[in-house]
């Protein structure tokens, strides 16, 4: 028999993503962001805060990169969710993490982190209390740990 929750967050696991974009100035900006999913093959659909600054860079840059947080960065994962780059310039540099210029697109590939969608902005959906940004996933980068024996991404080691 099904009991009754009422309103929760009731899709499991729920990933954390870390969306990295360009400030204005060129230095790096990672967000936390837990509302995202694959919403299309090639495209992912972020649910952000209307006031972000990942939201302006995105929104300037058209583009952004998706990168999967392991176990092993939880911590710097953490930082990223906690601490505002609105209010701390250094975020980024006190993260201790690495970066270097996607290939693809206007957004920083985080080193550290096994997995990264880099995406170029394909369409932002505005609701009333928050955007809806779908990317257009334009390559996948991963570690060859995070993969499987057919080559393609391992939920366990990503």
């Amino acid at each position: 028999m099904k009991k009754d929750l009422g309103v929760i967050p009731a899709i499991h696991p729920m990933p954390v993503l870390m969306i990295g974009t360009y400030n204005e100035d060129g230095s790096v900006d990672v967000m936390n962001a837990a509302w995202g999913q694959v919403c299309d093959t090639d495209k992912v659909i972020l649910s952000l805060g209307k006031k972000r600054r990942t939201v302006e860079n995105l929104k300037r840059n058209k583009a952004f990169t998706v990168a999967l947080a392991d176990v092993v960065h939880m911590r710097e994962a953490d930082f990223f969710g906690i601490v505002s780059g609105s209010r701390d310039p250094l975020k980024f540099a006190r993260s201790g993490l690495h970066e270097t210029k996607s290939s693809r697109v206007n957004a920083p590939v985080i080193e550290e982190f096994p997995v990264v969608l880099e995406c170029e902005l394909f369409e932002i959906i505005d609701t009333e209390s928050i955007y809806g940004v779908v990317g257009k996933v334009l390559n996948v980068q991963a570690e060859e740990y995070a993969l499987d024996d057919a080559g393609r991404v391992d939920a366990e080691d990503a």
